[in-house]
Order: C-alpha cells, then structure tokens, then sequence
C-alpha cells in the first residue's frame, strides 16, 4: 500500500460517526443508508456524505436496488486497513 494510499484511508477511518458506520455494517453485512441512518441516529444527508467518503477510500462497496443503495465491506481491504476495521 502505497503511502497516499494509506493516508487517505486513515483519514477516511479518523471520524467518530464513520468508525459507527463501519461496526454497523460490519455487524450487519450488509445495510441501507437510511438503516444506517437511523442505527447512529444521524440525517440521511450526512450519513450519505460519510458513506461517501468511505466508498471513495475502498472501504466500503456500495450497489444501487431500486431507490435505495446498500453499502457493505469491500472484500479486498486493504491489509493494514482490513487489522483496524476488524478491530472495531
């Protein structure tokens, strides 16, 4: 992993509302945004930004059914981001 790499991933982890989000969907497998929404009892607009954040880092992998979009772990984390993730 390259050093920006890892930067941008830890940035993305340095949030107490994102490290809420990611026990959530670690728990669940797999979740809406409005379920996430509702579990860390935030706006859906501001969750979505989190989410986005997280997508964008290859965190979190993210599929569009109907009106809703699911976000769950992305199967290739990262070596050292996989160590924290699961340590929530």
């Amino acid at each position: 992993m390259k050093d920006k790499e890892l930067e941008s991933n830890l940035k993305a982890l340095a949030n107490r509302r994102r490290l809420s989000i990611l026990r959530f969907v670690k728990k669940s497998k797999e979740a809406s945004v409005g379920d996430i929404a509702s579990e860390i009892n935030l706006s859906f607009k501001s969750t979505s930004r989190h989410l986005s954040v997280l997508f964008s880092a290859g965190i979190l992998e993210r599929e569009q059914r109907s009106l809703q979009v699911f976000y769950k772990l992305t199967p290739d984390i990262p070596e050292p981001m996989r160590h924290l993730i699961f340590a929530l």
